[in-house]
């Protein structure tokens, strides 16, 4: 079993749910995106983490999936929040 996969679907997830927000998409986009291009990140950022859940169920059991769940959600949850700080540190220069 390797926790790669599980851990990029997260990170993928949590940017998508992140990138759905608008003022993320004013800070890196430069404007907000229309509704409906924000429905289907949020729809798709949580279906993704749902994929990972899937996925660790499957390989560990309810049990130890959803502790390991909650690792990889909160490595994610943190590389994107300081990804997300770092480029607006840079992008005020």
């Amino acid at each position: 079993m390797s926790h790669l996969l599980p851990f990029m679907l997260c990170l993928a997830g949590f940017a998508g749910l992140a990138f759905a927000m608008d003022r993320q998409q004013r800070n890196v986009i430069g404007r907000p995106l229309k509704a409906a291009a924000t429905y289907v990140l949020r729809v798709v950022g949580a279906c993704v983490l749902l994929c990972a859940l899937g996925l660790l169920v499957t390989w560990n059991g309810w049990g130890l999936a959803l502790v390991i769940f909650s690792g990889h959600t909160s490595l994610a949850a943190g590389l994107v929040y300081c990804g997300l700080l770092a480029y607006v540190k840079m992008d005020a220069r």
